[in-house]
């Protein structure tokens, strides 16, 4: 696995093997500790992150391994107009591996040239983010121990939403999947995920302007921000930005064994009355996130 840039970077076989892995670190991290011993990994981030950035670091640590980098543009030479390709190169020398995050769409893919050392996209501005896929694969495996007939909603901003369109690019491989989009107009997944990921797989979907009319159909409820950093126009933002709110009084139809996920920020479209909520499981999706990547950075540097 030379670089991960697209979650349909991996195959099927290979986002199992991930799954089966993770699943042996969760259940005995002790094994793991010295894996990464002297090696090191760097994180590039272009632009702002917690979870993604933290988590990356803490798997390195975990395993043994070191960490290095920037978290902003700001803090390293592309203040300079250094291009990100220099940069990548130039990183890579002290470096194992590099997890990057970039906020223009196929960045950490011009990085790919000339690199010498696997490179793994930890977002590109609106386009992809395999490892948080890694990570929602692993929480839907966790929770409800499959992939298929499953009906899963995804919620929100699933025009600009990087997770949401790297998920149904993932989701269209498992057998009997049905989407729920549901989002206001401006909001709606963008025309080439349905044409060219949706449609071309043969993957049933339909699209609802609320919670309320789909919530008992759902074994998956995905809900997003809807992300100020994306919009042009504040004026836009400020209209859409409380369009979806889940709170126990959506939740009444929902069924019992529903799993709720987000991939995090939140702002207030998951009220904080719902996290005491069993189905509520986007702060174990983020402590699956630790685990998938302590796996991936291991096959990805051929460590067992």
């Amino acid at each position: 696995m030379k670089h991960l840039i697209d979650p349909m970077d991996l195959t099927v076989e290979e986002i199992n093997d991930l799954l089966v892995l993770a699943d042996d670190i969760i259940l005995d991290k002790t094994k793991y500790r010295d894996v990464c011993k002297y090696k090191t990994l760097a994180t590039c981030f272009f632009e702002p992150s917690t979870r993604t950035r933290l988590s990356f670091e803490a798997a390195m640590l975990e395993l043994g391994g070191n960490v290095l980098g920037f978290s902003s543009a700001d803090s390293s030479s592309a203040a300079k107009g250094e291009s990100v390709t220099d940069t990548a190169r130039t990183v890579a020398c002290y470096s194992d591996i590099i997890a990057m995050r970039h906020p223009k769409e196929g960045a950490p893919f011009v990085a790919t040239r000339g690199l010498t050392v696997p490179i793994i996209n930890a977002g590109d501005g609106g386009h992809n983010h395999p490892t948080q896929t890694l990570t929602d694969l692993l929480t839907i495996h966790r929770e409800k121990g499959h992939f298929d007939n499953l009906v899963v909603g995804l919620c929100g901003d699933l025009k600009f939403g990087r997770t949401v369109h790297s998920l149904i690019k993932a989701l269209t491989r498992y057998k009997n999947i049905h989407f729920i989009l549901i989002s206001p107009e401006e909001l709606r997944v963008p025309e080439y995920i349905i044409e060219d990921v949706l449609k071309k797989s043969n993957v049933t979907f339909e699209e609802a302007r609320t919670m309320e009319e789909v919530m008992d159909k759902l074994d998956i409820l995905y809900m997003t921000r809807v992300q100020k950093e994306r919009f042009f126009n504040e004026a836009d933002y400020i209209r859409l930005k409380d369009s979806y709110i889940l709170d126990l009084e959506k939740l009444k139809k929902a069924k019992k064994d529903l799993t709720i996920m987000h991939p995090l920020p939140r702002v207030n479209e998951i009220s904080v009355q719902v996290d005491d909520d069993p189905r509520a499981a986007y702060f174990r999706q983020a402590l699956y996130g630790k685990y998938i990547r302590m796996a991936l950075i291991m096959k990805m540097l051929g460590l067992k």
